[in-house]
């Protein structure tokens, strides 16, 4: 699923998902898929914009077990949340989120920090110091990150199993 790209600098870009998770909430159960093109994110967007109920649609992605990404879809509202923005300077899905986020490019000896929207799925239960905790775990790859917010979601044993973690 590895896939890299050129940056304007002439250093490669690596793209290695990990996970790619659609969630969306409906008749009181969450529902999930596994996404097909998770280096996409215009139609990771779009798959969400059509799969969303009244909850709307999520979307969890892990890459090469070094950072993750949340995007959600509520009604005609985009929200989206990186775990750690020093990843934009290698890796070109987290670059892209950097543009469609409107935010300045990180520069190679920046701090880590998460960016986006912390408060992403706060009305679901995960709130923003949570979130940022979760993100500040050295001990924590990607994928239990994702698996410790799908558990707070409620649908972490269905999450677990269609990843066979």
């Amino acid at each position: 699923m590895g896939n890299v790209s050129q940056n304007p600098d002439s250093q490669p870009l690596i793209n290695d998902v990990d996970i790619a998770v659609a969630a969306w909430h409906e008749d009181g159960r969450w529902s999930l898929a596994l996404l097909p093109d998770a280096q996409d994110l215009p139609q990771i967007i779009e798959r969400l914009k059509s799969q969303q109920t009244n909850g709307g649609a999520l979307a969890l992605l892990a890459i090469d077990e070094e950072f993750f990404m949340i995007i959600r879809v509520l009604g005609s509202h985009i929200k989206l949340f990186l775990s750690d923005i020093s990843y934009a300077v290698d890796y070109d899905i987290a670059a892209e989120f950097i543009e469609i986020c409107d935010l300045d490019m990180p520069e190679e000896d920046d701090e880590p920090f998460p960016a986006g929207d912390l408060d992403i799925i706060s009305d679901l239960g995960v709130h923003r110091m949570e979130l940022s905790t979760l993100c500040d775990d050295p001990d924590l790859f990607p994928d239990e990150q994702l698996e410790a917010i799908a558990s707070r979601l409620g649908f972490g044993e269905e999450f677990a199993q269609l990843l066979e973690l």
